[in-house]
């Protein structure tokens, strides 16, 4: 006759007989030591893990908070924007809506450390607007050194949508946890500049393809959930994809996302937008000439979220970036200043290097503007002013080691536009 009598096992915990009715009642049991823990048990243990794991958070939490105030102290936006005065020329508006912004978001950080719970301050995440070589990437590194936190630049136009060859949007977070140094507390505090993020406006109109696109909405509905904070999954650097990859992962929560890009063209929809906006006050209203071009630096301050979802971004995406910076076009005038102003200019640059071998760099006036004019030219603002200088000294700063002699060399109009060799003249020690 089979025995019908139901086990029991007592839980070597709490001491409790379990009688064991199915499967479901079975406890962490080991055969051959008797050793058993019930399911009660398990889920006090469990519970006390978890409240233990939340207080050692809350404790750092307050603990970074508290560090957050110097961070505060020391960079208040009037300090942040005399900063980058030192290194960027004109961008004035943007100088000054960047060293808000990051100084809230610091604050943010600090009330939402301190007061779990309680009215959830949305992150001021920032979108840039500005033709190439203005000083996007530029004012962005230089904010980064100043408040001493990790930054990573990614390029949005090679990001595509899991499934599509290319970076998955993981990329832009594993990056900064590079930049961080492999720490993952550091990378949770840090900004993450995505670069052209022009570049994956969704298709619209005649231009629309019915097939997928790995380069446009995919990829914005991708970076959705990054930016309005979560935590993100990513194998190291190299590692492909797979199930048993470890994985390092880092909550976007606290990070500080800054997209950018030249967003050619938004100027036409802008003043499409305003011509609107005219016709409808009446008909005394002023008709502008169709031969009349828009102009970028008049427009761009005008631009507004409607704009930017005309130009194929989507809606959600506007809605996480609720500040809008713009960057107006460089003249001749600002670029002369970019090259002898600033605290890293390029021409102080290379006075420091030929100092070294004893020589005295001179660029007359003509010169300098030469240089300004080439890169205007090129189209790629303060970008090539470097290269440009490097093409006419290169032969200069090949043939200078050859002597220690002291000397003197000047570069003229006639060097930059034709190519013509520096004038090297010997001078007293």
């Amino acid at each position: 006759m089979p025995n019908n009598e139901p086990i029991q096992h007592q839980c070597s915990f709490c001491k409790r007989v379990i009688t064991i009715h199915d499967q479901y009642d079975m406890p962490i049991y080991d055969p051959q030591t008797g050793f058993a823990i019930c399911k009660n048990c398990v889920k006090e243990i469990n519970h006390f893990i978890e409240e233990n794991e939340a207080s050692k958070a809350s404790e750092e939490k307050k603990g970074f908070a508290e560090t957050l105030d110097d961070t505060l102290q020391q960079n208040k936006p009037h300090i942040i924007k005399q900063y980058l005065d030192e290194y960027i020329i004109n961008q004035e508006r943007a100088k000054k809506i960047l060293s808000v912004a990051v100084y809230n978001h610091y604050k943010r950080m600090k009330y939402g450390y301190l007061n779990e719970g309680d009215t959830e301050i949305e992150k001021s995440n920032v979108i840039m607007l500005g033709p190439s070589g203005c000083g996007k990437t530029a004012l962005l590194s230089h904010l980064s050194k100043l408040l001493d936190i990790p930054f990573a630049v990614t390029d949005a136009s090679s990001l595509t949508e899991a499934g599509f060859v290319g970076a998955d949007v993981e990329v832009a977070v594993r990056n900064l946890y590079y930049a961080a140094d492999k720490d993952i507390e550091k990378a949770e505090h840090g900004i993450i500049y995505l670069d052209e993020f022009d570049k994956i406006a969704r298709k619209s109109g005649a231009n629309n393809s019915i097939t997928a696109d790995p380069g446009h909405e995919g990829v914005q509905q991708a970076l959705l959930k990054m930016l309005e904070g979560s935590v993100v999954e990513f194998t190291a650097r190299g590692q492909r994809k797979h199930p048993e990859a470890p994985t390092i992962k880092v909550d976007t929560k606290n990070i500080l996302f800054i997209v950018g890009g030249a967003f050619v063209g938004i100027e036409k929809i802008i003043a499409k937008r305003l011509q609107k906006a005219d016709a409808n006050i009446g008909f005394g209203a002023e008709v502008a000439s169709k031969e009349e071009k828009p102009k970028f630096d008049e427009l761009i301050h005008k631009v507004r979220p409607e704009d930017l979802m005309e130009y194929g971004i989507i809606p959600e995406i506007i809605g996480r970036l609720p500040v809008i910076c713009t960057l107006e076009t460089l003249d001749e005038d600002a670029l002369l200043r970019i090259l002898t102003e600033p605290k890293n200019a390029p021409v102080k640059q290379y006075e420091k290097l030929l100092a070294m071998d004893h020589v005295k760099l001179i660029f007359s006036e003509d010169a300098l503007r030469a240089v300004a004019k080439k890169a205007i030219e090129r189209k790629t603002g303060a970008r090539s002013l470097k290269g440009i200088i490097e093409d006419t000294m290169l032969d200069i700063m090949f043939d200078i080691p050859k002597s220690d002699e002291p000397r003197k060399v000047t570069i003229t109009a006639d060097c930059i536009n034709n190519g013509e060799k520096p004038q090297v003249e010997k001078i007293d020690a």
